[in-house]
């Protein structure tokens, strides 16, 4: 059974919690204590229904105010597939609260107030959104109960968002009218909209197709850690740990570690569960080497006439997650795949409007949820690809030294 990673996205009070918590009920995904401690926490604050959105906003603030701050993770199956739900925050400064749970996401669902239509926030996330990647978009007119299950708006909706897209990188476009609150086109199809001849959200999340997003042509293995077991019974072991970022690996396949440019063959593909005759992405492996060469943690494992840059300067866009600003001359630490290193920031090349897609090249800084062009040079090489290539090898997170915080989050466009 596969996994399918998806996240929620679009303004406040649009109503992501209470889809996710409908989802959730509706799929019979929660346990009968969790539903009776929604139900008396709604009796409680005088609501006049079960307020679904209790079962992912955990927070004392989140409940207080009805808002969603933090990314809440969730987990259910069905006999198709299985699933891990991100409910990101609405709000502008929680944006990169979103770029967080959208980063790893398969596909992305952007709700939008059947009531307001497109506002400033649902271009915002639907722009991060493809930003980031996510190869399959899901728009959910909600609330399509409040405007009398109108066809007219949910095709006006449906006709701005395509506009809107069409200046986006988004490869998969799905639309659907929903109401969350009262479960119609969630699970099943609603007898309210009869002229809605899509599927159900559900449905859809079920049987789109994420097999081939993966990229399956560059082999792409960060090694993560060195196992050499100090036993009796196996003196000369030794393999390599870490996740497959991308192409296929073989047994008997000829192999390149970077940086070193050495080559060899692989011995053996094993797993916790026993060898394997091929691995590929999302796949955690260890990988025996026919030749006793030196490779280590952050070292990258690839094929020899496919090769990822090895670079030290690199370009990329930025969000910027602290409330200090980023500017030029700047010393940061980053982590790229299973590589550590330090980067000065060189030079800040524009600052992007997410709302009108114009950049700003007079800008001399990013500053909170902003997102901008930079260039880094880092103390040794990263083994990157370009970040449209595979998210893996060409994303990385920035850290503060001084508190261990995580202050960026880029995506790189190119490295040399």
């Amino acid at each position: 059974m596969d996994l399918l990673r998806f996240a929620t996205a679009g303004s406040v009070d649009d109503g992501k919690s209470t889809l996710i918590g409908r989802l959730l009920y509706d799929s019979k995904a929660i346990f009968t204590d969790q539903l009776e401690s929604v139900e008396r926490t709604s009796q409680q604050r005088g609501d006049e229904y079960t307020d679904l959105s209790l079962l992912t906003d955990g927070l004392r603030a989140e409940r207080e105010q009805g808002i969603t701050i933090d990314v809440a993770y969730r987990y259910f199956a069905t006999p198709r597939r299985k699933f891990i739900i991100a409910d990101t925050p609405g709000h502008i400064q929680y944006t990169r609260n979103m770029v967080t749970g959208a980063s790893t996401a398969d596909l992305a669902i952007v709700l939008v107030d059947a009531r307001k239509g497109m506002v400033e926030q649902s271009r915002r996330h639907a722009f991060l959104v493809s930003l980031l990647r996510v190869p399959h978009l899901v728009l959910a007119v909600n609330k399509m109960d409040l405007v009398d299950w109108s066809q007219e708006v949910f095709e006006g909706i449906e006709k701005e968002f395509s506009s809107f897209a069409t200046k986006l990188d988004v490869p998969d476009l799905t639309v659907v009218p929903i109401s969350a609150l009262h479960g119609d086109n969630i699970v099943s199809r609603s007898p309210n909209m009869p002229w809605y001849e899509g599927p159900s959200l559900l449905h859809h999340l079920e049987h789109v197709h994420i097999a081939s997003d993966r990229n399956l042509v560059d082999v792409r293995f960060p090694v993560q850690y060195v196992i050499r077991p100090q036993s009796l019974q196996r003196t000369d072991y030794r393999a390599y740990a870490g996740q497959v970022a991308g192409g296929v690996l073989k047994a008997g396949d000829e192999v390149m570690v970077l940086p070193s440019g050495f080559t060899t063959r692989i011995a053996a593909i094993e797993t916790a569960d026993g060898p394997v005759g091929e691995a590929f992405a999302p796949m955690s492996v260890t990988v025996r080497l026919e030749d006793e060469i030196d490779v280590s943690r952050g070292d990258m494992i690839c094929r020899p006439h496919n090769q990822p840059a090895v670079a030290q300067d690199i370009d990329a866009m930025v969000c910027w997650m602290a409330e200090t600003p980023l500017v030029p001359g700047q010393k940061l630490a980053i982590k790229h795949t299973t590589r550590s290193a330090r980067a000065l920031v060189k030079e800040l090349q524009y600052r992007l409007d997410v709302n009108s897609l114009h950049r700003d090249d007079t800008a001399t800084q990013l500053g909170l949820n902003d997102i901008g062009r930079v260039r880094l040079r880092t103390t040794v090489p990263l083994l990157a690809d370009e970040y449209r290539r595979n998210r893996q090898t060409g994303g990385f997170i920035l850290i503060d030294e001084a508190t261990n915080r995580t202050v960026g989050a880029g995506m790189i466009t190119s490295a040399s």
